[in-house]
């Protein structure tokens, strides 16, 4: 039943990510079981407790509830909100066929409508493309950069459309499992795919300036490294993909970084904001989702979405309940 402030959906779709698979595999410290996972939702409101809301009206849900009262929330920095709590984690989530919407969500507009012609699948997408729209304003993708994204995952394939719609000039995608990115690369079509001596590559794409931007959407600290050899002059370096909490320590070359007057940021989540500007960057076409999503699991199967995930056997998966 939905509470003062509240409302309750009819989960229609919940995708799966990476952090479903670590959560599953190693626990989170912000989550005392039991708990229902899943952050990527999108469903069908049946029970109102908020002023504007309606049963019938189709919405996608923000993952990250900033509190939106601290200093970092009152100056608009809403994605390192230090009271941030999220669905899935402090909140049951969406690997359910019904959910209660708590109403921090509502308080700071993390509920999204559903542009008509936008199907409850792509609407789940919406979450981790926000997460990548916030990565992408935060390294300035804009016209004519070249792009390197590290890593052909649902997320690299997100940053590679979304870098194409900032008016990228070219956009390379790098994995090293020739396998994976073959995958990828036939959905989002790259300028180039590079499995293999990536640095010596995008050299020799660039004429040896190095890349405008490079994005790492992989966990590994090796592509972290790679990323600031392969920037050109006043390039900028997202660290997208977090390392693992027992090895987070990479090797920088501070000269690199000085003289080439580099730019490394983080990324780390979205706004309400962000999902509100992802739902429409999908409307209107500008980033398509709906072929990333290759495979599509009733609930009782989540365990196996997870495996699938874990495994890189599909781009995108998702729980339809």
């Amino acid at each position: 039943m939905a509470g003062p402030g509240e409302v309750k959906i009819r989960v229609r779709n919940c995708s799966t990510c990476g952090t479903d698979v670590k959560i599953y595999k190693h626990g989170h410290h912000h989550i005392d079981p039991p708990r229902v996972m899943g952050h990527e939702i999108a469903g069908e409101v049946v029970e109102s407790a908020a002023p504007g809301w309606s049963a019938g009206d189709r919405v996608q849900v923000i993952a990250a509830i900033p509190c939106g009262r601290c200093a970092e929330c009152r100056r608009g920095r809403m994605t390192v909100c230090p009271n941030q709590e999220s669905m899935g984690y402090h909140y049951d989530g969406g690997f359910a066929e019904y959910m209660v919407v708590p109403a921090k969500v509502l308080a700071v507009d993390g509920l999204n409508r559903i542009p008509a012609g936008v199907g409850f699948a792509e609407a789940s997408v919406a979450e981790p493309l926000a997460c990548v729209l916030n990565g992408q304003e935060l390294a300035r993708v804009g016209p004519g950069d070249d792009v390197v994204v590290m890593g052909s995952g649902p997320i690299g394939c997100l940053h590679v459309r979304l870098a194409r719609a900032r008016g990228a000039a070219r956009v390379f995608l790098a994995d090293i499992n020739p396998d994976r990115l073959a995958v990828a690369a036939a959905l989002v079509r790259p300028d180039a795919a590079i499995h293999a001596e990536v640095e010596e590559q995008v050299a020799k794409l660039t004429d040896g300036r190095g890349a405008d931007v490079v994005i790492t959407a992989a966990a590994a600290g090796a592509a972290q490294e790679q990323a600031i050899r392969m920037a050109a002059r006043q390039g900028r370096i997202s660290f997208f993909g977090g390392l693992p909490k027992d090895n987070p320590i990479i090797s920088c070359d501070s000269n690199l970084v000085h003289y080439r007057e580099l730019t490394i940021v983080g990324a780390n989540g979205s706004s309400p904001a962000h999902n509100a500007r992802a739902l429409e960057l999908i409307a209107t076409g500008a980033v398509p989702v709906a072929d990333l999503i290759t495979e599509r699991l009733p609930l009782p199967d989540v365990l196996a979405a997870i495996d699938t995930v874990a495994r890189g056997a599909a781009i995108k998966v998702t729980i339809e309940p």
